[in-house]
């Protein structure tokens, strides 16, 4: 009788915890939701928008976002607001560890027109993060309107489950391209070359290497003297005809 009721005691006090934890969660998500403010977002820019979630890899999301980020101190060009979107208003914890509150959460909040769309790595989108239908229709909704597309290293993973790489030429993550190839077999997945641009997709190989990706982009957008200033900027080594890449003129 003693065991039963130190069961039953066991239970009881095991099950007021996990509602006070409950409780505490609820109490916390709502207090981050009252203090919630949206980023302003200039008029006439491309708005660049960075998905993110628990285990985005820090450099595939802060080497584009500095580059976009850094036009906005370039003078007669059209300029980029950049910010992040999740399915939530928690802040995410990158796969390093930094915690980052998102802008907008793309399930909940209006979110403004997105020009470029720029799906950063995450340590899940090889396998879970492509069963998360909310999030796959996130990115045809975008892709439905946007100017540009563009992921690094195994962000194309999502792009391709997501329907929107099935006509494109792309590339990932050196190591992974044997996987998305055969995830992905209808796919022209190309080796050797640090980024592909076909039509408004922009797929590059990832890491530091990201970096490169979106200096192409604004050279594309800016043109070459931009590019050499933003990378000049960040003391990057910045010659188009050196980096190993692909672009699809159709």
């Amino acid at each position: 009788m003693k065991n039963f009721i130190l069961v039953l005691l066991t239970l009881f006090l095991f099950g007021c915890t996990q509602v006070q934890q409950e409780k505490k969660q609820t109490i916390k998500e709502e207090k981050i939701i009252e203090k919630k403010t949206f980023p302003k977002l200039e008029p006439n820019r491309y708005n660049v928008a960075f998905l993110i979630m628990d285990g985005t890899y820090n450099t595939e999301f802060t080497a584009p976002y500095d580059i976009f980020q850094h036009t906005q101190y370039r003078k007669n060009i059209k300029q980029m607001n950049v910010f992040t979107v999740a399915n939530t208003d928690l802040p995410i914890t990158t796969f390093e560890g930094v915690k980052i509150i998102p802008d907008y959460n793309y399930l909940k909040d209006s979110l403004p027109h997105i020009d470029i769309l720029v799906v950063p790595s995450a340590e899940h989108h090889l396998d879970t993060d492509l069963d998360d239908h909310a999030m796959i229709e996130f990115i045809k909704q975008v892709d439905s309107k946007a100017t540009f597309m563009t992921s690094h290293c195994d962000g194309a993973f999502v792009l391709a489950k997501a329907g929107v790489l099935d006509t494109i030429v792309s590339t990932t993550f050196p190591s992974d391209i044997d996987k998305m190839r055969a995830m992905f077999p209808k796919l022209d997945i190309r080796k050797e070359v640090l980024f592909v641009h076909d039509g408004k997709y922009i797929t590059s190989a990832g890491g530091a290497k990201s970096f490169e990706a979106a200096l192409y982009l604004c050279e594309f957008l800016y043109g070459p003297e931009i590019a050499q200033s933003l990378a000049g900027g960040l003391v990057i080594d910045w010659k188009l005809e050196d980096v190993p890449h692909l672009v699809i003129n159709k």
